[in-house]
């Protein structure tokens, strides 16, 4: 496992590999070594949702108290609308094919025959119904006591127009490895029409918008991540 805090601006970077998680926060600057075997740990929150699905509201509500309740700690929070409601008459326009295929790839790591939602993966490797917020809350305090195994340095962090680019270090890091990039919206509303949620204004927050999969081959190099030109400050650059 990997953990780089730093305290965020306008930019978040929260790496999440298959072999091993890296979540981090950091602003447009240089960035140092900012963990050592030992460290405490760190909990990367990954909630499936639809504005389809009734059932939905409650843990996007949860994922937004906790991410308020604990900004000055390292919890990472992802949210993933998948394609699979919108057959029941409403279309997300947050969901993606590939945001329910990331869901089956951890049913599969998990040995798992369900896909549901809302669900909640943390750190990659524990899956329980995203409303529960005292399964949650357990499994977050418990991840933050683990120790870090591996280290990660960043250096050289570059904006030039719509993309940005990262050089890294990893030490520790096991074979089969890679990093997910990921473009985050900060907040959005949207008052659904049709479906299950038909008539209801829902509120969200760490909205994924895109993903991308680079393998660790190496111990270093660099990785991009194209920002698209109109989505403004209300997106996280997210690697």
């Amino acid at each position: 496992r990997l953990t780089i805090t730093m305290k965020p601006l306008k930019t978040a970077i929260t790496i999440a590999g298959i072999a091993v998680t890296i979540a981090l926060t950091t602003a447009f600057a240089n960035i140092k070594k900012l963990n050592t075997p030992g460290d405490k740990g760190f909990a990367v929150v990954e909630l499936f949702t639809s504005e389809g699905c009734s059932s939905c509201p409650p843990a996007d509500a949860l994922i937004a108290k906790v991410l308020k309740e604990n900004s000055d700690k390292p919890i990472y929070i992802l949210a993933y609308h998948v394609d699979y409601w919108n057959r029941g008459g409403w279309k997300d326009a947050f969901s993606d094919a590939a945001y329910s295929d990331r869901q089956k790839q951890y049913s599969h790591w998990l040995k798992s025959s369900e896909i549901y939602t809302p669900q909640a993966v943390v750190n990659g490797s524990k899956a329980f119904v995203g409303s529960e917020e005292g399964t949650l809350r357990n499994t977050i305090k418990a991840d933050l006591q683990e120790p870090v195994k591996t280290n990660l340095s960043l250096t050289g962090l570059k904006v030039i127009k719509n993309k940005i680019t990262v050089k890294y270090k990893t030490e520790g890091v096991t074979s089969n490895s890679s990093l997910v990039l990921a473009l985050l919206e900060r907040n959005a509303t949207t008052k659904v029409l049709k479906g299950e949620n038909a008539g209801r204004t829902l509120s969200h927050v760490q909205i994924v918008r895109k993903l991308q999969s680079v393998a660790l081959t190496n111990t270093s190099g660099s990785v991009d991540l194209a920002v698209p030109a109109t989505e403004g400050d209300n997106f996280l650059p997210i690697l």
